[in-house]
């Protein structure tokens, strides 16, 4: 018994020589068959595509930045461009309003002198009462376009509205006030369309 456990001793410690010897060979021969090496023994290598991919996401980002900003700047100018046009559109249907309502002012200055030169006598005719109901409604219907008559009888002259084209110096009303009103004016919203034709206390 005693002869051979001194043997048994050498070759076991033979035997684990070899195995730590053989341990980084193995290794190597694991990882060319495709095998895990041990934990102790694998080192992390980076991926590849990795740096790849950092670099798409960050581009593809930086475009899409560049997307939204153009799209934005887009709509802005698109917004702006309808006002102007919306702004430009109003401006040229006040300008062909205005222009068409001054065209129809000495029409209704027409019957203005032919109603209030109408014998006494003749007033109550069919034929003038048609013409009194067809100045009326010209008129109302001027009215519901905006347009307003300026009438300004006794009131305080206004160089704005009024046009003065003579002193009277027996008047009842006081100095500085119209007396007389020769032709009625007309506005259109905040423009005069023509100036109210007036005589002024002196």
């Amino acid at each position: 018994m005693n002869d051979t456990s001194p043997n048994v001793q050498d070759d076991a410690s033979q035997a684990e020589s070899s195995t730590q010897d053989n341990t980084p060979q193995a290794s190597a021969e694991a990882a060319d068959n495709g095998t895990k090496p041990p934990e102790s023994l694998a080192t992390e290598v980076p991926k590849a595509g990795e740096a790849s991919l950092d670099a798409q996401l960050t581009e593809a980002k930086a475009k899409a930045e560049e997307y939204l900003d153009g799209w934005q700047r887009a709509r802005a100018e698109f917004a702006n461009y309808r006002k102007r046009a919306d702004k430009e559109r109003d401006e040229a249907y006040e300008v062909g309003a205005v222009e068409t309502l001054r065209k129809i002012i000495p029409i209704i200055d027409d019957f203005d002198r032919a109603i209030a030169n109408v014998p006494a006598d003749k007033a109550n005719d069919e034929i003038i009462k048609g013409f009194t109901l067809i100045h009326r409604k010209l008129v109302s219907m001027l009215e519901n376009t905006g347009i307003k008559i300026i009438n300004p009888l006794g009131e305080a002259f206004n160089p704005a509205y009024h046009e003065a084209i003579g002193k009277d110096e027996s008047s009842d009303a006081p100095s500085g006030h119209i007396s007389t009103v020769l032709q009625k004016g007309y506005l259109y919203g905040d423009k005069v369309l023509r100036p109210a034709l007036v005589r002024v206390a002196a």
